[in-house]
C-alpha cells in the first residue's frame, strides 16, 4: 500500500526533475573533461621525451601544449556548476594559460637560431602523427559538450582544435626538413605556434567577455553605461 506514494515521490524528485537533469549534465561535462585531461597528461610524457631526444623546438612546444591542455581541463572540472560570472573569470584565466606554451617556444627559438640543427625526422613525424590522433579524439569529445560548457569548455575545444593543426604542420615540417637539411623549418614552425596560441587566447577571452556580460544582464545591471 505504501509503495505507490514512494514511487510517485521518486518520479517527482528523481532524475526527471530539472535540478536532477542539470546535475546529471554537470556530471557528464566533468567526466568528459577529466577524461580529456588524463589523455593529454599521458601523451605529454610521450611527446616531451621524444622532443628532448631529437632536439625539436616545434615538438617540444607541442608537448607543452599537452601539459597546458591538462591544466585547462582540470580547471574546467573544478569550475563546472559555478555562476556565469565565476565561469567568465575562469575563462579569462584559461585564455592566459593558453599563452604559456608561447613563452617556452620563444626561449627555444632563441636557442635554436644559434644552432639550427635539423631534428631527426622519423621520430618527429611519428610523434606528431600520434599527437594529431590524440588531439582529434579530444576535440571530438569536447565538441559534444561545447555548447553546454560555455567559455571554459570553449577554451579546451579551441586548444584541442589548434593542436591538431599544429600536429599536421609538424608532420609537413618533418618532410620539408628532409629536403632542406637544416633546423630552420623547425624554427619557423615554432613562431607559427606562438601565433596560433595567441589567436586561441583572444577567442577564449572574447567568449569569457560574453559570459561576463550575460551575468551582469541577469543581475540587472545597466550595460548601456559601458
Amino acid at each position: 500500500m505504501d509503495s505507490t506514494p514512494e514511487r510517485s515521490g521518486s518520479t517527482q524528485f528523481g532524475s526527471g526533475t530539472p535540478a536532477a537533469a542539470q546535475a546529471g549534465a554537470t556530471t557528464a561535462l566533468r567526466r568528459t573533461v577529466l577524461v580529456v585531461a588524463a589523455i593529454n597528461a599521458a601523451y605529454f610524457v610521450v611527446e616531451v621525451a621524444v622532443a628532448l631526444a631529437i632536439g625539436s623546438v616545434a615538438l617540444l612546444a607541442d608537448s607543452v601544449d599537452f601539459l597546458e591542455d591538462t591544466a585547462v581541463n582540470l580547471l574546467i572540472a573544478l569550475a563546472l556548476g559555478w555562476s556565469l560570472a565565476a565561469r567568465a573569470r575562469v575563462g579569462r584565466v584559461l585564455a592566459l594559460v593558453i599563452l604559456l606554451p608561447a613563452a617556452a617556444v620563444v626561449v627555444q627559438v632563441v636557442l635554436k637560431v644559434g644552432d639550427p640543427e635539423a631534428p631527426a625526422v622519423a621520430p618527429l613525424v611519428l610523434a606528431a602523427a600520434g599527437a594529431a590522433l590524440v588531439n582529434l579524439v579530444c576535440a571530438l569529445l569536447l565538441a559534444r559538450i561545447r555548447a553546454a560548457g560555455g567559455s571554459m569548455v570553449g577554451a579546451a575545444w579551441y586548444a584541442a582544435r589548434n593542436d591538431v593543426i599544429i600536429n599536421l604542420a609538424i608532420i609537413a615540417m618533418g618532410f620539408l626538413t628532409l629536403l632542406v637539411g637544416t633546423g630552420w623549418p623547425d624554427i619557423v614552425l615554432g613562431v607559427l605556434i606562438i601565433v596560433l596560441n595567441g589567436r586561441a587566447a583572444l577567442l577564449v577571452w572574447r567568449l569569457a567577455g560574453e559570459e561576463s556580460l550575460a551575468a551582469r544582464a541577469l543581475a540587472g545591471e545597466d550595460l548601456d553605461d559601458d
